[in-house]
């Protein structure tokens, strides 16, 4: 009867330790922070914060989205970028995806690009027409200016390729995104692209294009120690871009792990993320 007792006793911990280890792993966000310093970055950029989002996937951090607004308005970014599937297709909540921009508008500029389940959804010209209405600026093959005093940089955000239903390959529409995206600007100007896929570095590398904020990857769902990520969509097995700083040629490339799931619902060695990345300006 005593061992009996004992053996219960032992699996209801263990069981209690890994219901405690999943629900860690999946919502207990890390930061992630870095810094580009180039000559390129303008003197008033200098020390400039950008908070990178990505992959909501329409998960709840908290009432009204609470733990993670307040995680962001500790950090006090001058801006905030999210880069895609802030719904999930499957599980469709808009309320709670709208719910967090209602409260990051308030700390800092939001500039929003699609990913694929925006447009899986179906949904997306009601979306989009709410997150204009809250002040989020939605980047669609387009281009902005930020200015601070009499300098500037450009953002470039481009629409994720699964909206397009035709022969084109998703690499042929993601460089025709980006050449009229970028369209007139002049070389010497800092250049922010925000784009869903990192698969396609090479190709964002070909343009003069400083940093890329992408997603999708969800880290590689589970991550494995000394090695990575386990799988991503459109990379397929032990995927090459799921997680942080990638550099070809001149342009630095930050993959975001994201906040939520989808098809896959846990993660594993792959807590949530925030990406911080400052601007160092070197010119003297």
């Amino acid at each position: 009867m005593k061992k009996i007792k004992k053996r219960f006793i032992f699996t209801f911990i263990v069981i209690i330790a890994i219901v405690l280890f999943f629900y860690f792993q999946n919502n207990s966000i890390v930061i992630t922070e870095s810094t580009i310093s180039s000559q390129r970055v303008p003197a008033s950029f200098n020390d400039y914060k950008i908070v990178q989002l990505s992959d909501l996937h329409s998960k709840a951090f908290g009432d009204r989205q609470n733990v993670l607004v307040e995680k962001v308005t500790k950090i006090n970014p001058d801006l905030i970028v999210f880069t895609g599937d802030l719904v999930d297709s499957k599980n469709y909540n808009e309320d709670t995806s709208l719910n967090l921009m209602r409260e990051l508008i308030h700390i800092a500029p939001i500039y929003f690009v699609t990913g694929n389940h925006e447009w899986s959804s179906g949904r997306f010209n009601i979306l989009e027409r709410e997150l204009n209405e809250i002040g989020v600026k939605v980047l669609r093959n387009s281009n902005d200016v930020i200015t601070k005093g009499h300098e500037k940089i450009k953002i470039i955000g481009i629409d994720d390729p699964a909206y397009v239903n035709d022969s084109y390959t998703e690499r042929s529409i993601t460089e025709e995104a980006i050449e009229n995206s970028i369209e007139g600007m002049e070389e010497a100007d800092f250049k922010i692209l925000l784009s869903h896929r990192p698969e396609f570095l090479s190709v964002y590398s070909k343009y003069p294009i400083d940093v890329v904020f992408s997603g999708h990857a969800h880290g590689g769902q589970v991550r494995i120690p000394f090695v990575g990520g386990l799988v991503a969509p459109n990379q397929g097995i032990l995927p090459k871009y799921t997680a942080g700083r990638h550099e070809l040629d001149n342009t630095s490339m930050f993959v975001n792990r994201g906040l939520g799931n989808s098809i896959i619902p846990l993660r594993i060695f792959n807590r949530p993320e925030i990406i911080v990345l400052t601007l160092s300006s070197s010119r003297s």
